[in-house]
């Protein structure tokens, strides 16, 4: 059952240095008051996964937190390249990493299997990719039944899942509204998960069909307002798209970066 945590207090007691940890969101509720919290705390060799990485883990990867990323796109969208992901890759600085790459699909579906609590998910795909000659992680089966050849991918069962949504109840039910990615599946897949929200209500008010997370599913609930700018809340506030326009010439110097990093994160405090 969900308990209201602060965010510093729920990412010290369930990240730990070494886990294998999702920050999901897609276009909007992307948890940067969480991923900020855990810069702040100094956690390291963390595997990350996420279907797109963005600003997020670019920073994350900039503070040295990162290991290893399990992904199917990287970049700031609308606008290039993440720096100081390629600088750790190509250069190692502030260490080398890791990458295991799949494609959507293939993400999708572990997400989908990980959350069924099943150990791998099967799909049609990678026919004629490159990507299994440098993905080990990508095998090829024969169904039982049609005889088909199918793609088989482990399924995605992360330490903890960090996901940002605009409100919760006081019961520890929380409400996704907008476009929705895999928070959903991200946060039943995971051993632990810490959902951070714009506010707690008596009552989440949901019309039928709406995305609910149980809070039978979530280990920790954290208010964290404007929690997921400079992405944006759907019914809360709007993307910075400026700000994803400059992280382009702050992130492409190591200088730049961590003066920003020292000015925004380590120095600004967490939420409480």
């Amino acid at each position: 059952m969900a308990e209201l945590l602060s965010l510093h207090d729920a990412v010290a007691r369930y990240v730990e240095d070494g886990a294998t940890v999702c920050m999901e969101g897609f276009t909007h509720l992307i948890p940067f008051a969480a991923g900020h919290e855990v810069i702040r705390q100094g956690k390291r060799e963390l595997t990350l996964i996420r279907m797109t990485p963005d600003l997020v883990y670019d920073q994350l990867i900039g503070a040295g937190c990162v290991s290893k990323l399990i992904f199917s796109w990287g970049g700031n969208p609308g606008v290039g390249s993440l720096h100081r992901l390629r600088d750790a890759v190509e250069k190692g600085w502030p260490q080398r990493i890791e990458l295991l790459e799949h494609s959507h699909a293939a993400m999708a579906c572990a997400f989908e299997a990980g959350a069924a609590g099943l150990p791998l998910a099967v799909l049609r795909g990678y026919v004629g990719s490159d990507l299994p000659k440098v993905n080990d992680q990508i095998k090829f089966i024969d169904c039982p039944f049609t005889g088909e050849r199918l793609a088989a991918v482990p399924s995605i069962r992360p330490d903890v899942s960090l996901v940002h949504a605009q409100k919760a109840d006081r019961k520890g039910n929380v409400l996704v509204e907008g476009i929705v990615g895999v928070q959903k599946e991200a946060v039943l897949a995971a051993r632990h998960s810490i959902v951070t929200v714009e506010e707690i209500v008596d009552d989440l008010d949901v019309e039928p069909n709406a995305c609910v997370i149980p809070g039978w599913a979530i280990s920790a609930i954290a208010v964290a307002e404007k929690g997921a700018y400079p992405s944006y809340a759907h019914g809360y506030y709007d993307r910075d798209n400026r700000f994803y326009k400059a992280w382009d010439a702050i992130a492409r110097d190591r200088d730049a970066f961590t003066a920003w990093l020292d000015d925004n994160v380590h120095n600004a405090g967490g939420q409480s």
